[in-house]
């Protein structure tokens, strides 16, 4: 699929959720916020991924998924970790300004759906602050896994604190024993995109329901997709020079 026929293509959620142009203009606003020196022209959107102007869709598509990963926690454990996250958002907005996407777009096209087709592993933490009691629930992560988990001064509900413990016993054990199950594994651009739905969720002064209807219904996909999530074989080395046997 080239870059013209994203533009045009009208694709429709999966979720009956029916609530998406509101969240879309939240997304607009948020992906108007920058996370370092200002906003992103079609240059420096080409150089955080690293490509030509000439590149074809697959090759943006492609370096898209591969900065995603090098940026990625798990993968990167030398870097700062709200390093990693602002690198990652960058990544996004870039691949959402070359590819001509709108906010609904980014999730419900071909163009990038990291519900419907994850990037990696699904390691980084979600908790979902709307089924979330704080400090009065039995079975606390923010008691269980400090290091990982905190409490939102706004809201008094746990939330992740930190990202890149997808192999810690502590974390396992805090997200395993929610009551409330309201802990998940996402992937890093699954995680940007439900913080920032949870966020316009919390911050509005009105009736969010349908908003609500369709956190669930991602996090329900995202589940659902990470668990078939399979990691790209590897290619056998092969060389080209003759071997000769006698």
């Amino acid at each position: 699929m080239n870059i013209t026929s994203l533009k045009t293509t009208t694709t429709f959620l999966p979720f009956g959720s029916g609530s998406f142009p509101a969240f879309a203009k939240k997304v607009r606003a948020s992906c108007s916020r920058r996370d370092d020196d200002g906003p992103l022209s079609s240059a420096s959107a080409y150089a955080v991924l690293g490509l030509d102007p000439l590149c074809s869709a697959a090759d943006m598509k492609a370096a898209f998924r591969a900065k995603v990963k090098q940026f990625h926690p798990d993968l990167n454990r030398d870097s700062n970790a709200a390093y990693s996250d602002a690198m990652i958002r960058r990544v996004i907005e870039a691949y959402r300004i070359l590819s001509n996407c709108t906010p609904s777009q980014l999730i419900e096209s071909e163009c990038l759906d990291p519900f419907d087709t994850p990037e990696c592993e699904a390691f980084d933490i979600f908790v979902n602050q709307l089924l979330c009691v704080g400090e009065a629930c039995s079975s606390s992560c923010v008691k269980r896994a400090p290091h990982a988990f905190t409490y939102a001064s706004s809201t008094g509900t746990a939330r992740a604190s930190s990202q890149g413990h997808g192999d810690d016993y502590q974390v396992q054990c805090a997200v395993g024993q929610c009551p409330r199950s309201c802990i998940h594994y996402v992937t890093p651009s699954q995680r940007i995109l439900l913080e920032e739905l949870l966020n316009s969720i919390l911050e509005a002064p009105y009736d969010t329901s349908a908003e609500a209807d369709l956190l669930y219904s991602l996090i329900t996909k995202a589940k659902f997709e990470n668990n078939r999530y399979q990691k790209p074989k590897r290619q056998p080395k092969a060389s080209n020079q003759h071997v000769d046997w006698f």
